[in-house]
């Protein structure tokens, strides 16, 4: 059956669960999102691009809001179809993010008089790669559809406007050694016990938290990797270890690098930067975004993690990840929504649509 803009945005959000839709495999969904905006929705343009649905209204408002949801899921854990017991609704994607997704869709569809302009962005591949990322093509591609006053992106967030986000970055540090037979040790240098005073300066090391626009944001330098060894009976004259710096918006990748080098100067190791992205302010005091926050009551907290709000970030867009999933549930073989979240949700942004 079509999807249903206009009834209940639970019943939306089940539909949509039920399209399977993991990363790469978009084009069922985006056709029948595609086909709903055309048929269900008035006064919006709408374009295609890959599996990406955008649309617009054009209403001379003096103030654009962007909705931005993807429409990608992990692999399925066989948890499809949807199925819901009382107020929860079970499967793929109901937390991550299809439940945001149904709701700015049934906001699309039935705001009618708007106090500003709205974008709608329904993109692909965000549970993959960077590079594959539908967002990241429409920058590219369709740059002047991602111009905005504040974007909102339905994220999981429990309800909470989730401001900003965290910046991360990886480092790979590695130490040499001589290799011998573990039954004459002192013949070699094991390259993994050299490691021990990069593992004693992460159990030491206190995070910083940072307060920015009342949104506290906690940052961690964790290893997260361990690799070295050659066989049972080998001194490894190789090991590394791979850390990962979640750090609040106030750091630029640069400064982030420069802390974590900071924290293993003077030893004995080589350090290789691999993957670094950086974080987004929260923009809460811009006037779209201080609307937004009111409309929600003042419901505000940092966002623990990377999304999609740091590429609006860069180019100069306040955003905020705001959602009635759970974080907490994205991904797992029991994903799960509070129905009664998708109708809050819904509600709070109805009133800031409309003014």
């Amino acid at each position: 059956m079509a999807l249903d803009l206009h009834g209940d945005p639970i019943a939306l959000t089940a539909a949509l669960v039920d399209i399977p839709s993991e990363s790469r495999h978009e084009q069922r969904i985006a056709d029948e999102i595609e086909t709903a905006l055309r048929e269900q929705t008035r006064g919006f343009e709408v374009i295609r691009n890959g599996n990406a649905v955008l649309a617009r209204t054009n209403h001379g408002r003096p103030t654009r809001v962007l909705l931005a949801g993807h429409t990608d899921t992990v692999p399925a854990a066989d948890n499809l179809p949807s199925r819901r017991v009382g107020d929860l609704l079970y499967g793929c994607g109901t937390s991550d993010m299809k439940s945001g997704d149904a709701v700015f869709l049934h906001l699309a569809a039935t705001v009618t008089e708007p106090a500003h302009d709205i974008t709608l962005v329904m993109y692909d591949c965000e549970e993959i790669e960077a590079a594959a990322n539908g967002l990241g093509r429409i920058e590219r591609e369709l740059p002047d559809w991602l111009r905005a006053d504040v974007a909102i992106l339905g994220e999981p967030s429990g309800g909470f406007i989730e401001a900003g986000c965290q910046g991360t970055l990886r480092m790979v540090i590695s130490t040499t050694g001589t290799r011998a037979h573990s039954a004459r040790s002192w013949l070699g240098d094991n390259a993994i016990h050299k490691l021990a005073p990069v593992l004693d300066r992460l159990s030491d090391y206190r995070a910083r938290s940072v307060d920015i626009d009342g949104c506290v944001y906690r940052e961690g330098l964790s290893a997260v990797r361990i690799d070295g060894g050659v066989a049972g009976n080998v001194i490894p004259d190789a090991a590394s270890v791979t850390v990962n710096f979640r750090f609040a918006p106030d750091r630029t990748v640069e400064q982030a690098e420069r802390h974590v080098r900071e924290v293993f100067d003077g030893l004995d190791v080589r350090m290789e930067l691999t993957d670094a992205a950086g974080g987004a302010l929260p923009g809460l005091q811009q006037p779209a975004a201080a609307q937004l926050v009111a409309a929600a009551g003042g419901q505000v907290r940092a966002k623990y993690g990377w999304t999609d709000v740091a590429r609006f970030a860069a180019l100069g867009v306040p955003a905020v990840n705001y959602g009635p999933g759970d974080p907490n549930l994205a991904h797992k073989s029991d994903e799960h929504v509070d129905v009664t979240a998708i109708t809050a949700v819904t509600d709070v942004l109805r009133r800031y649509l409309s003014g």
